[in-house]
């Protein structure tokens, strides 16, 4: 009887830790679901903790490895200030990140659709045109409409969580 390299690893694995993994997920979804404000504005508080002792962290590396100082610096200050920013306008903070991930977003989706659309030319065919296309539209429409598109982000993503923890919670009980 031979047993693969997979199975090995599913065996070493213990099977409960995607089952917490998925349980954490579904109730985060579920948060971000009906609870949004609320449970928004505690991530947009951690992120703000995260980003000030990131920030603190990037000043204190220089004195321990002084290459690139001026970057360390430049980030260590930029986190600071965006923690302190954040952790003391934590409802101003809930609106804006989203909106901000939205804009990060519609960016990216027209420099993706502008170099798909450059690779249709060259001889990409149909369907990087298309692609290209709607990912300028898709673009375009995260940056007109950026705060709409910043809490639609935050229900899909709710919406995905969810779904990532019922598939992590099924693959458990599987495992097991």
């Amino acid at each position: 009887m031979s047993t693969s390299a997979l199975d090995l690893e599913t065996q070493e694995f213990p099977w409960w830790i995607p089952l917490l993994q998925g349980i954490a997920s579904v109730v985060f979804g579920l948060l971000l679901l009906f609870v949004r404000e609320e449970f928004i504005s505690l991530i947009v508080i951690l992120l703000g903790l995260y980003w000030l002792i990131g920030g603190l962290f990037n000043i204190i590396s220089i004195f321990i490895d002084s290459s690139a100082w001026g970057w360390k610096l430049f980030i260590g200050v930029l986190g600071i200030l965006a923690g302190i920013i954040v952790i003391q306008h934590p409802l101003w903070g809930s609106f804006v990140l989203p909106a901000l991930a939205a804009v990060l977003l519609g960016i990216q989706g027209l420099i993706v659709g502008v170099v798909s659309l450059v690779f249709a030319f060259k001889g990409g065919g149909w369907g990087a045109g298309i692609l290209g296309v709607i990912s300028i539209l898709l673009g375009l429409l995260l940056l007109f409409n950026a705060l709409v598109a910043g809490q639609l982000l935050v229900i899909l993503l709710g919406i995905v969580m969810i779904i990532g923890g019922v598939v992590a919670i099924i693959f458990a009980f599987r495992m097991r």
